[in-house]
């Protein structure tokens, strides 16, 4: 698995960002509410270390892995991303659990799964047939220059998750 973590890093950096980097927001809605309606099933480090990510997933998604090992459509997966407090070096400063403390939230990435995506929002935007999108914390788009699609499809045998085994773990366990 770090294997393919690794390879999907490389791709993300190497890869010329010819598709709409930050997912199409025109496709991939912002789910109001998600705080109180989806389960938050991981806190994080990202694998860059200079970020912190709160993991959600709505109904369709955590009842999704209960039985399968793919998200059915319908399927939200929500990262906020946040800025985490910094010593005077400007190293992000790590929590008890080895979470770095969290600053400000600087933006939220929404994957969405849907089998019927319309012509419009080509496939190569897209990772198998999962859609991005990223916000800024009040839900207005945001734009970015990492391409989403590119770096989740090399991850086609963990869904296009990046933590999908948090996931599965999480079913598991609840």
């Amino acid at each position: 698995m770090k294997y393919r973590l690794k390879l999907a890093a490389i791709i993300c950096v190497l890869s010329p960002l010819y598709v709409y980097g930050g997912g199409n927001p025109e496709f991939v809605k912002f789910p109001e509410g998600y705080e109180q309606s989806f389960t938050r099933y991981a806190t994080i480090n990202r694998a860059n270390q200079k970020q912190v990510a709160k993991l959600y997933a709505n109904k369709t998604a955590v009842s999704s892995y209960q039985g399968a090992q793919t998200a059915k459509p319908g399927s939200v997966i929500v990262m906020e991303v946040y800025k985490p407090k910094t010593d005077a070096e400007g190293k992000p400063i790590p929590g008890n659990n080895g979470i770095f403390k969290i600053d400000s939230l600087a933006a939220v990435a929404v994957m969405e799964k849907e089998d019927d995506w319309v012509d419009e929002y080509p496939q190569e935007n897209r990772a198998g047939n999962w859609g991005f999108a990223l916000y800024n914390p009040d839900g207005t788009p945001k734009s970015n220059d990492l391409p989403c699609a590119q770096c989740h499809t090399p991850l086609k045998d963990q869904d296009y998750l990046f933590t999908y085994e948090k996931l599965l773990n999480y079913v598991k366990q609840h």
